[in-house]
């Protein structure tokens, strides 16, 4: 297991990109509850890449998935999200002024939407269980495993930088930066469609 799935996973999640949602999320939030929202956030990260790299596959035949369908599924929901992000709005709705009010749903919001899916969404979970069909024994799949461990200390960094990151870049920079990204993962969404259809269907990659 080389450094290819680090800076595989460092790409698509990209925790730099979601700090104009972590901004958008705990505008309202106190210093202690943004620093309990970055912890949980890093966390969740964490346990999505590891739970993916460990169970991944099992949890697939389990529920008698192929890892093409995985891609497809995966694929056309990353597209939705970006779609949402060209228009400078977060991929996932915005939480309502209840839920956004209350104790319990100010830590959920560190895991759905932030952890799942704008960190760690499909393309992340299938580019772990990937590798993990790839690593064949137990070093190779700690390897994994470590990896998680560097893409939370990422995000708990890029979070916990966010107000100077935002002072820099400023709404415009963020809506610019929002819908680059959206293009990003757009075009990454076509590819991990294409793969999973031209895996399902071979008769689409033949010439």
């Amino acid at each position: 297991m080389d450094f290819k799935p680090l800076v595989t996973l460092l790409a698509i999640v990209n925790p730099l990109a979601i700090v104009p949602f972590f901004i958008h999320y705990t505008q309202d939030f106190t210093p202690a509850q943004r620093r309990r929202t970055i912890g949980i956030s890093a966390i969740s990260t964490f346990a999505v890449i590891a739970i993916s790299a460990i169970l991944g596959l099992q949890i697939l035949d389990f529920f008698s998935i192929s890892l093409q369908s995985f891609q497809v599924g995966g694929g056309t929901l990353l597209l939705i999200g970006s779609i949402n992000m060209l228009n400078a709005q977060p991929a996932e709705a915005k939480s309502n002024a209840d839920e956004v009010n209350d104790a319990a749903a100010r830590a959920s919001i560190a895991v759905v939407p932030l952890t799942i899916p704008l960190l760690t969404g499909p393309a992340t979970m299938s580019t772990v269980v990937i590798y993990a069909d790839k690593a064949h024994t137990f070093w190779q799949h700690a390897a994994l495993v470590g990896y998680g461990a560097v893409i939370a200390l990422a995000t708990a960094v890029c979070f916990s930088l966010a107000e100077p990151i935002a002072r820099f870049l400023g709404k415009t920079g963020i809506n610019v930066m929002t819908r680059l990204m959206g293009l990003i993962l757009a075009a990454l969404s076509v590819e991990v469609m294409a793969d999973g259809l031209g895996k399902l269907f071979p008769i689409l990659m033949s010439r």
